[in-house]
């Protein structure tokens, strides 16, 4: 980050206010420029400014690009950081300044509002489908309090919650996080889980979307990995593990919160399960041959006509390829 660069950037009054907007939450350029009141051909082009400056980030989402601030301003040391600080201040010592920003803070309040009122929308249109689901299932509520208490009080370091659907697990984890990455395929899925997720800051909650087969993070990135109620999409299940694996640090933690196996193909048919449940061998091979030690017994929550299941286990050491290799060609 040069610092000419950040010091053009910053020189614009517009581009100050996106600044202390993106302190606030993660917007699509076309939510920027509703809040701004000004064009968004306009607002793409401060957005690029700042982005080659380095001061923000882009991330597409489907046909959307979403603006967030750049890792480097959310820390609490370096240049990112010490500009948001001024600005912070900027904006209590300049009265101008402040009520511009005020103002701007005032219209984000009616994105929040619009984000609602869509999720709920899309919950009312769907809700005949999910009730019958519901209704064989474990309770909501007795399924995430046995979550919580396997995972214990401990903190969970950086966590990333796997196929996030409406972000409802990374809500319920994101006090005991020290940041919850939210990843789910369906933009469907991540607009339901940003209304949700909305009242966190951005830099305590993220919201990415990626496949789980092909996780677009780095090698051992995540103290803590959460699978919840996802891994019957796959249609291969242990490859979802195996990217779970690569993305967990040694030390760290896995918990797959998923049925127990069952025989009801309409689950296939209404619900698109590609996999009719797991059973606890299947489940502890695949945990095994990816580098996890199982830490308890898996827990059981019998529902009316399904079992929900939570699956825990330890990362001990770099997913076993070349073992399963081996292990294939002796087989073989």
């Amino acid at each position: 980050m040069l610092i000419e660069t950040v010091t053009r950037a910053l020189a614009d009054p517009t581009r100050l206010r996106m600044m202390r907007l993106l302190a606030h939450m993660e917007l699509a350029v076309g939510e920027l420029a509703q809040v701004l009141g000004q064009s968004q051909p306009r607002v793409s082009r401060h957005v690029g400014i700042l982005c080659d400056s380095g001061l923000a980030e882009r991330r597409r989402e489907g046909s959307w690009i979403f603006l967030r601030q750049a890792a480097s301003a959310t820390g609490s040391r370096g240049l990112g950081a010490a500009i948001a600080r001024m600005l912070e201040t900027a904006e209590e010592e300049d009265a101008a300044f402040g009520a511009r920003c005020a103002e701007d803070r005032r219209h984000l309040a009616a994105i929040r509002t619009a984000r609602e009122e869509g999720a709920a929308e899309y919950f009312t249109r769907h809700a005949g489908e999910w009730d019958q689901l519901r209704s064989w299932l474990s309770p909501a509520k007795t399924v995430e309090a046995a979550l919580l208490e396997s995972l214990e009080a401990e903190r969970l370091g950086r966590l990333l919650d796997i196929g996030t659907g409406t972000g409802r697990i990374a809500e319920l984890l994101a006090d005991r996080s020290a940041q919850v990455v939210a990843l789910d395929k369906s933009t469907e899925m991540l607009r339901l889980a940003r209304a949700r997720l909305q009242r966190f800051p951005p830099q305590q909650v993220e919201l990415v979307q990626g496949d789980f087969v092909s996780l677009p993070f780095g090698e051992a990135e995540f103290d803590t990995v959460v699978l919840h109620q996802v891994l019957h999409y796959a249609q291969e299940p242990a490859q979802a593990l195996a990217e779970a694996a690569r993305v967990c640090r040694p030390g760290g933690r896995i918990a797959v919160v998923d049925l127990a196996t069952h025989e009801r193909e309409e689950l296939r048919e209404r619900h698109a399960h590609a996999r009719l449940g797991f059973s606890d061998e299947q489940m502890l091979e695949w945990l095994t041959e990816n580098g996890f030690a199982p830490s308890s017994l898996p827990i059981a929550l019998p529902g009316k006509g399904l079992t929900t299941k939570i699956w825990l286990a330890n990362r001990n050491a770099p997913a076993t390829g070349k073992r399963k290799a081996a292990k294939a060609t002796a087989t073989s």
